[in-house]
């Protein structure tokens, strides 16, 4: 478009709009020149935000449809798969042109827009006859460099759909020639995406924390493109532009060229402080740090998470509600059920082996078992990669991770002077006794309050101990000393100890037989109970002990498993009506804060870029190119070199799981590789595209399996299924069509038809 109006509403300006008011002084009939734009300091900015806008939010609520794209791979089977929508097309093979179930709102028009958009900001930011308003140069350069990336990864989005595109990098005039337009080679388009990258990579850091094309951005300014962001896009579009779908022979951007740009991106980003996630949360948080890391929303000045390059900055995954387990408060399907396939994919930590290898059959219904892997097929569930049990939810796993915290009543209780056959010391709390002579025993001070109703009492302390001890006892004392018998049992044991440790005794049977502490007992009131303490039967005994103390609470119910079962609290379902239950067997855990439900929404969000995918682009590329154990020298100042087989490695070892050998062929590393791949960055929309990149899209996606559990008695039965064919993995399922509507206006005025190959 020229340099003339641009027929803009206010209210459409006004939503450009990111960190500010928007200037309000337009001209009289309430529409703006490119001129009114780039003559205002807070309108340019405000253009500058609106070419974000086309960036895609995703989330479980995948381009409106509330169905992941991991539901239309070999990731998963979704339970909508009887009712009418996108994933029944899709199953169903009614796909065309003209009703593409997984391209949605985020399609050719949508990152053409985009990209419109960012050529008319890039065009005129520097147009001196146009952009008149005063800007600070480091802050201006800094709106450049991130809308040349913006552009990059919008094209980036596109070719990974479509193949190569037309390369638009300048607004349309209204007399544009369209005849001449014509699609760009895939190898074309990636030149155009690094390009842009580079170009923004060029402006020089301004030093300042709050402005320019930086590495380091503040919490505050979450959604803004930085110099990592940049380096990711790279990485991608040089992967893919070397995989065997889009890579012809001649090309450039061999696997020599995309191991060059793959590992600078990723030692770009090491030098700058990235590091792999590898936080140790509570155990009544998330299993691991993998698991932690998906539902840790990012903090973009990288304090706590130095992993994330960039997070979806609003749409939460919403697993607990679109991909729920039908026990959870306000889960209305079940979703995208992990496969089968995606559940063998997952190693065996104790031997870092695949436990299936393949299958002997075309259903996939008879696996091919390693036995070297240390896998049970009648206990396929047990010592599986760390990351299964953060990402899926299998028969008998526990919903929760605990049911809250325990709200405990402290009752401290310390010693008297009333003794038998012991010696005391005490040194800044703690209580030093010594048996003297045979039962030995002490009295505690009263308990000053009943115990109340809570259902657990226990008794705790920490201590050291010379010997173990096999007889303690604990007497329930009023008044004068302890009642007949009234005890909570001999042979108490305390473990010797050389450090501190805590003890522990359950005095709950006991006290609800004797009402001790509870109520009026030999004429004494419960608050004035006490306890005799009997740590042995003879001399020679010598404990420290600090803390003594009754602790009263309630504790939670346990936590509910999700019965995967038939006839199970989530049982695997094949009515096709019913979409809260599970077709597979399994149930998505990845992304899942356990507390998440109706009430309240802690899922995580989507990582467009991560570290670990830089490591595993690498790895890729780089034994392509030389094979699994050539190092490659470092890209960037402070990083050394690295294999493909230690990058892997590296991701491995945040996972808690083995190393992979070394003296692996290239095409041994390849299958380690590629399963690598599959189970790290699981459900975060790289699988649809790998398989298709790979050109193996007609071994994983005709059909998937789920397991079938039923009960008999307290053994399980496993039985593999298979789920329903879906057509939707031939060749031309390798490309999105072209909407027919582009598609015949382009021919009518360039005289090509420009639809993929197949629609």
């Amino acid at each position: 478009m020229k340099k003339s109006i641009i027929k803009i509403c206010i209210i459409a300006v006004s939503l450009f709009s990111i960190n500010s008011c928007v200037d309000l002084d337009l001209p009289s009939d309430g529409r703006l020149t490119l001129k009114d734009i780039f003559n205002s300091y807070h309108r340019t900015r405000n253009y500058y935000g609106s070419c974000r806008s086309y960036f895609p939010q995703v989330g479980f609520m995948y381009q409106n449809q509330r169905t992941p794209l991991a539901s239309f791979s070999d990731e998963a089977h979704d339970a909508s798969d009887g009712v009418s929508g996108a994933v029944f097309d899709w199953y169903n093979n009614r796909t065309s042109s003209n009703n593409n179930p997984v391209a949605g709102a985020y399609s050719w028009g949508h990152y053409f827009q985009g990209i419109r958009k960012c050529n008319s900001f890039l065009a005129n930011i520097n147009d001196p006859e146009m952009a008149t308003a005063t800007i600070d140069e480091d802050e201006k350069n800094g709106w450049i460099g991130e809308v040349h990336v913006l552009r990059a990864f919008y094209y980036l989005q596109l070719i990974k759909r479509y193949g190569g595109v037309p390369i638009i990098s300048t607004p349309y005039e209204v007399t544009h020639d369209f005849s001449n337009d014509r699609r760009a080679t895939f190898e074309e388009c990636v030149d155009f995406i690094i390009a842009d990258c580079d170009a923004a990579l060029a402006i020089p850091e301004s030093g300042k924390s709050d402005i320019g094309f930086r590495w380091n951005i503040s919490d505050n300014e979450r959604g803004t493109i930085t110099r990592a962001f940049a380096y990711a896009v790279k990485s991608q579009a040089a992967l893919y532009a070397t995989s065997p779908l889009w890579y012809i022979s001649g090309s450039k951007y061999t696997w020599e060229k995309a191991t060059e740009i793959t590992k600078e991106a990723l030692d770009q980003c090491l030098a700058h402080g990235f590091e792999l996630f590898n936080v140790t949360p509570g155990g009544d948080v998330a299993q691991n740090a993998y698991a932690y890391y998906f539902i840790f929303r990012s903090d973009p000045s990288r304090s706590v998470d130095k992993e994330t390059i960039f997070e979806s900055t609003s749409a939460r995954t919403n697993v607990w509600k679109w991909a729920g387990t039908p026990i959870t408060g306000g889960a209305e399907k079940a979703g995208a059920g992990p496969s089968q396939e995606l559940v063998d994919a997952y190693g065996m930590q104790a031997t870092g082996e695949m436990p299936i290898l393949g299958y002997n059959d075309a259903n996939h219904l008879n696996p091919i078992i390693n036995a070297a892997s240390g896998y049970d097929p009648n206990n396929p569930y047990e010592g599986r990669d760390p990351r299964f049990y953060a990402s899926i939810y299998y028969n008998n796993s526990p919903r929760s991770l605990s049911s809250g915290n325990v709200e405990k009543d402290i009752f401290p209780l310390g010693f008297t002077s009333t003794i038998n056959n012991i010696s005391v010391s005490e040194n800044n709390g703690e209580i030093t006794l010594r048996s003297t002579g045979s039962d030995p025993w002490i009295h505690t001070t009263t308990l000053g309050r009943p115990l109340g109703t809570a259902e657990k009492k226990v008794i705790s302390f920490q201590y050291k101990s010379n010997i173990r001890v096999t007889n303690a006892e604990f007497f329930f004392c009023v008044a004068g000393g302890p009642q007949g018998g009234v005890s909570s049992g001999e042979n108490i044991v305390i473990e010797q100890a050389s450090e501190w440790t805590r003890f522990e005794y359950d005095l709950s049977s006991a006290i609800s037989r004797f009402g001790f502490g509870m109520n009026a007992n030999g004429g004494a009131e419960p608050q004035n109970h006490f306890l005799r303490f009997d740590i042995t039967g003879g001399a020679g005994y010598e404990i420290t002990i600090k803390d003594f103390q009754i602790e009263a609470f309630t504790p939670p119910p346990a936590p509910i498993p999700v019965e995967t079962f038939v006839g199970g609290n989530c049982g695997i379902s094949d009515d096709i009506t019913q979409t809260r239950f599970t077709r597979t067997g399994y149930y998505l855990r990845k992304f899942n804060d356990y507390r998440s439900n109706v009430n309240v929404d802690n899922d995580g969000l989507m990582k467009i870029f991560r570290l670990a995918e830089l490591y595993l682009n690498f790895a890729e590329a780089a034994s392509n190119a030389g094979g699994p154990d050539v190092a490659v020298p470092g890209k960037a100042t402070g990083v050394g070199a690295l294999s493909a087989r230690e990058a892997v490695n590296i991701v491995r070892a945040r996972a808690e799981m083995p190393p992979l050998p070394a003296g692996l062929s290239n095409e041994e590393f390849q299958v380690r590789y590629r399963n690598e791949r599959q189970v790290e960055l699981a459900f975060e929309e790289h699988r649809f595209f790998d398989v298709r990149r790979w050109k193996i899209l007609n071994e994983t996606d005709k059909f998937v399996t789920g397991m079938r559990i039923t009960k008999d008695g307290d053994n399980y039965i496993y039985n593999r299924i298979k789920l329903q064919e879906r057509g939707t993995n031939t060749d031309k399922y390798l490309m999105f069509p072209i909407s027919q509507s582009e598609v015949s206006k382009i021919e009518s005025l360039t005289g090509d038809d420009w639809q993929n190959p197949g629609w």
